[in-house]
């Protein structure tokens, strides 16, 4: 039976009336208009629509909207201050790690995830945290560059803030 769920999705609180089972990939696209998830395999297998729920990476296509009731959603929307990219997001743009574009979404708010844990990750750490993020384009090589850029561009910022201080 359909009932009022509400939802914090990119800094916005929107109330919708819906089966507490339905998939949160299809309210945020369907009922909210957020386009920028992705329905990929529908299983939880490729991430295309992957959401940060809390700060964690997670597919909405496998998460009940009920599951998301009082949390905190982040879809690449929500990501840029304006006009200006979320730093991950320009450095998929820096480093061409981008083809078809369609796993980018995913992927950025992974990597983002990703960095928030592990500041300055290795190459095999940034391996084993994009795990499971699938690109069908192959643009891996790409995507590891994106993340150790964002990564160093964040130490960056820090050293400069450090030094202001």
């Amino acid at each position: 039976m359909p009932q009022p769920i509400e939802l914090h999705v990119n800094g916005r609180t929107r109330t919708v009336t819906t089966e507490p089972d339905r998939p949160l990939l299809e309210v945020l696209r369907e009922d909210l208009a957020v386009q920028g998830v992705k329905y990929g395999c529908g299983e939880g297998q490729c991430r295309a629509c992957t959401v940060l729920l809390d700060g964690r990476p997670t597919p909405s296509c496998l998460t009940p909207v009920s599951r998301a009731a009082g949390k905190t959603i982040v879809s690449i929307e929500g990501l840029a201050e304006g006009e200006e990219l979320h730093p991950v997001q320009q450095a998929f743009l820096e480093a061409d790690a981008m083809q078809c574009g369609y796993c980018v979404p995913g992927m950025i708010l992974t990597a983002k995830a990703l960095l928030e844990r592990t500041p300055d990750p290795s190459d095999e750490q940034i391996v084993a945290g994009m795990n499971g993020n699938l690109c069908r384009c192959c643009g891996y090589r790409n995507i590891v560059k994106a993340v150790r850029l964002a990564a160093e561009g964040k130490k960056r910022a820090e050293a400069r803030h450090a030094e202001l201080v």
